[in-house]
């Protein structure tokens, strides 16, 4: 009856929040060398038009790498110097428009939108005047200057398989010993539940992490994904990203009575969360409130972040340290229920 019922409500209503290609609310910067009337103007009527949220305002060019590094900003507008001055007498604004293309859906829906900004205030400032346009802005495009879809499928393609493969071999595992028999033997044998727990895990560490160096290898040799970063540095948190998957796997097998629900549970209710909430297709910046915080705790958001950030930005571990430690804590959390789960089993 629950999956008769309660699955389609959960489905319907994910799917009818989730699914947007909206942009609201979307972290830019602002490096305004003009400090003018313009470009003030211009900087309002991009922020009141409810797409944009102002996240910072930076000082210098030296700025905005470590900006779109720290993965928050997602364009930054720079105004030239003496704007409004260079409007009236050379009838010429210089705008320049960056954003980050690791996300190229995000990045061209970004810059049409401010384009067409920056165009409706063209219009009105010359509405009683026949001139050729003023403000022509020009484009760069970091980390996937073509706008290639495949950089952005690939990291999420990667999360999940890793996710959900991951959860289900571990899941089954103990529920079909469950099923034979067998676990009444471990739960009375010498062995402590963290090494029933630690034994059931670790295998499937080796062939997971297999699978994980099988895919990175695909995506580089035939889809052309780039690793700018340290190859090491994404291999470990790979193997951190898989034991937490595995730990996942093990707490739903810890609390489903046989493979069919223990299979259910780490398919079904793990991969619909898994594609919509994790910002993988769909910026979670446009979901309701409610989702941006469940969305807080799927581990493979913060997993996306942490692959975009090494393969398309290069970044070292100084720029993923908050991300690699909530993988890490859920990692704890998901073992320690585990755990908890055998001992009362024991007593």
């Amino acid at each position: 009856m629950i999956i008769l019922f309660g699955m389609p409500l959960v489905q319907v209503l994910l799917f009818g929040f989730a699914i947007s290609n909206d942009i609201k609310n979307a972290n830019i910067a602002i490096l305004d060398h003009s400090k003018d009337y313009a470009s003030r103007e211009i900087t309002q009527k991009l922020l009141s038009s409810g797409y944009f949220v102002l996240s910072a305002e930076l000082s210098s060019e030296k700025e905005i790498g470590a900006c779109f590094r720290k993965g928050k900003v997602k364009e930054v507008i720079i105004f030239g110097s003496d704007f409004a001055l260079n409007l009236e007498k050379e009838k010429k604004g210089n705008i320049q428009i960056i954003a980050d293309a690791s996300d190229p859906n995000t990045a061209n829906l970004l810059v049409n939108y401010t384009t067409s900004i920056l165009n409706d205030y063209q219009r009105d400032l010359l509405k009683d005047k026949h001139l050729p346009l003023q403000i022509e802005p020009e484009v760069k495009l970091l980390y996937n200057p073509s706008l290639k879809s495949v950089f952005m499928f690939v990291p999420g393609i990667i999360t999940i398989l890793l996710m959900l493969i991951s959860a289900m071999m571990t899941s089954i595992s103990i529920a079909r010993e469950k099923e034979l028999g067998t676990m009444e033997v471990l739960l009375v044998s010498p062995l402590r539940p963290i090494q029933i727990v630690v034994g059931k895990v670790v295998p499937y560490v080796i062939l997971a992490f297999a699978d994980a160096i099988t895919i990175l290898l695909l995506s580089y040799f035939v889809f052309g994904m780039p690793v700018q970063g340290s190859m090491a540095l994404l291999l470990a948190e790979s193997m951190l990203f898989i034991v937490m998957a595995l730990s996942l796997g093990i707490l739903i097998s810890t609390i489903s009575n046989s493979q069919q629900m223990a299979m259910m549970l780490s398919m079904f209710a793990l991969m619909l969360p898994t594609i919509l909430l994790s910002g993988f297709i769909f910026p979670v910046e446009n979901m309701p409130v409610v989702l941006q915080w469940l969305s807080n705790i799927m581990p493979p958001k913060w997993f996306i972040v942490i692959i975009k950030a090494i393969m398309l930005k290069g970044v070292g571990f100084g720029y993923i340290w908050k991300e690699t430690l909530i993988i890490l804590f859920m990692c704890i959390l998901f073992i320690s229920l585990s755990v908890k789960k055998f001992k009362i089993r024991l007593e």
